[in-house]
């Protein structure tokens, strides 16, 4: 069956002190992911685990992220996680500290279905 994506969601997630690349691409997943009721798999009589998640994160320094750490915070489905370089580091005022970091989330899911 050929994979249908039937929602798009996208937020924004920083660390503000510990340029910590994991933790603001967590907050974006959550911006994307806390402000909206997902029923997508009932409305199309699917188990939730049939789910097809595929996660992009855009950081400066996508090497610096745990992947594996931000699966977790999908409760079902079948998360798929990419990064890629984007975002922002915000360096501090006269390079006093750690750059504040921004990462983007996008969040597609999809099933395996008939074409409509």
């Amino acid at each position: 069956m050929p994979k249908h994506r039937v929602l798009t969601e996208f937020g924004m997630g920083t660390s503000l002190r510990r340029q910590d690349y994991t933790q603001a691409a967590k907050r974006a997943l959550q911006d994307a992911l806390w402000h909206n009721s997902i029923n997508m798999a009932e409305l199309f009589g699917f188990p939730k685990e049939a789910m097809l998640i595929d996660v992009e994160i855009a950081c400066q320094q996508p090497d610096q992220v745990d992947k594996d750490a931000l699966k977790d915070i999908f409760p079902y489905g079948q998360p798929q996680l990419t990064t890629t370089h984007g975002g922002l580091d915000i360096p501090r005022p006269e390079g006093q500290g750690k750059p504040t970091v921004i990462a983007h989330a996008a969040i597609s899911v999809s099933f395996d279905m008939e074409p409509l």
